[in-house]
């Protein structure tokens, strides 16, 4: 169940805005790749606070043996959260799996820090919002970035980040 059904301004379970869950299926392709390079943005980073990816060949190994779903078009570190979604507890040695845990985390388990990423995940969409859409009305729609249609120029104005997938075109 989606949590903007029961008010939150952000999904918990996908992290979109509840605007764009609303309007999700009436997106053109290019906006919801716009709304997914943001939140695997997020999750990229949010991920690099606590894990280091040592051999993304390894991890897509392992992804593929584990037979876990992901998104190829998310970097490494939006694809180890897939495979710890799958599969934290069942980690033991993550070396084997291309990864290491930042030292400062180390005595926490794989599951722990899965959950302590998602609840970081959500704060930076929450955070985010709140910074750019969830503003007072005071200005006319065509003034208000919100209500102008969503495409890759206002991406660009809103998250000046380089796309996590190298090779990838930028809108």
């Amino acid at each position: 169940m989606c949590s903007t059904g029961i008010g939150d301004s952000v999904c918990r379970g996908c992290k979109r805005f509840a605007h764009e869950v609303i309007n999700w299926n009436g997106y053109t392709e290019e906006q919801k790749q716009i709304v997914d390079w943001r939140l695997a943005d997020f999750l990229s980073t949010c991920m690099r606070n606590r894990f280091v990816v040592t051999d993304s060949s390894l991890l897509d190994w392992q992804l593929q043996v584990q037979q876990v779903r992901f998104n190829p078009a998310h970097d490494s570190y939006g694809r180890l959260f897939a495979l710890l979604k799958a599969g934290a507890s069942q980690i033991q040695s993550p070396e084997k799996y291309g990864f290491s845990i930042h030292l400062k985390w180390r005595d926490q388990s794989l599951l722990a820090l899965r959950e302590e990423v998602d609840r970081e995940f959500w704060s930076l969409s929450v955070a985010h919002y709140e910074r750019y859409l969830a503003t007072p009305i005071c200005l006319q729609p065509k003034d208000i970035p919100c209500l102008q249609p969503l495409t890759s120029a206002r991406y660009s104005n809103f998250y000046p980040v380089e796309h996590p997938t190298p090779g990838l075109p930028l809108l």
